[in-house]
């Protein structure tokens, strides 16, 4: 069984529980995704499936995909992303995977880039204290020493400094899916995920199930 998909985060918003209780979710747009090729562990040496989602022109797409989505007799598609699965047989090129793969209650988690926030010094990026204060200190938000005189005679890896934040892929792990809408390929996921609106996701089963409710 494939549970996994390709989706489009449209915004966030907050439903009612029949206990009166608001939860607040994330509107997902998953899928309709298509099984662009499935790779079998005699031939590629692991069991995948390669789903497309979002279709795009021709012309938008570069000529080795293009001869590639033509073996596989499906449109062209913008995203393409591989899912392992354990057995291939149920599967097979141009298949369709919707939301329905999906039911109320299932633990899921999801990935995607999370939103960039430009340069940050230390005491934003990792809440240093800095410095004084006080007038003629010469030392308020700067990082300090960075690393030792004769030994190492280096910066150790890893340290704290000021740089680039966000930007980057990060997973929710455990999440709840409160709703599950067919007709309209939406999913309704229980509290926040990575990236602003528009910004692509991976939806897939949890690897580390906890218990959860939906409320």
């Amino acid at each position: 069984m494939l549970k996994g998909i390709i989706g489009k985060k449209l915004g966030m918003t907050q439903i009612f529980h029949e206990d009166g209780a608001v939860i607040p979710v994330t509107v997902v747009q998953a899928g309709p995704c298509t099984v662009v090729q499935v790779k079998k562990s005699l031939k590629e040496k692991y069991a995948a499936l390669q789903l497309g989602f979002e279709e795009r022109e021709q012309k938008r797409v570069k000529k080795p995909l293009q001869g590639h989505f033509q073996k596989a007799q499906v449109p062209p598609f913008g995203h393409l992303k591989e899912f392992g699965v354990t057995d291939t047989g149920p599967f097979q090129a141009g298949q369709v995977i919707t939301v329905e793969e999906f039911k109320v209650g299932d633990l899921v988690d999801v990935t995607g880039i999370s939103k960039g926030k430009g340069f940050m010094g230390v005491v934003k990026r990792w809440g240093f204290r800095g410095g004084r204060a006080t007038h003629g200190s010469m030392f308020h938000r700067a990082p300090g020493s960075i690393g030792a005189s004769s030994y190492p005679s280096r910066v150790w890896p890893g340290q704290k400094m000021g740089g680039h934040t966000g930007n980057r892929r990060v997973t929710m792990q455990n999440l709840v899916v409160v709703d599950v809408r067919p007709r309209q390929n939406l999913l309704l996921i229980k509290g926040a995920v990575p990236g602003g609106p528009r910004g692509l996701l991976v939806i897939c089963a949890a690897k580390k199930k906890q218990s959860k409710g939906a409320d």
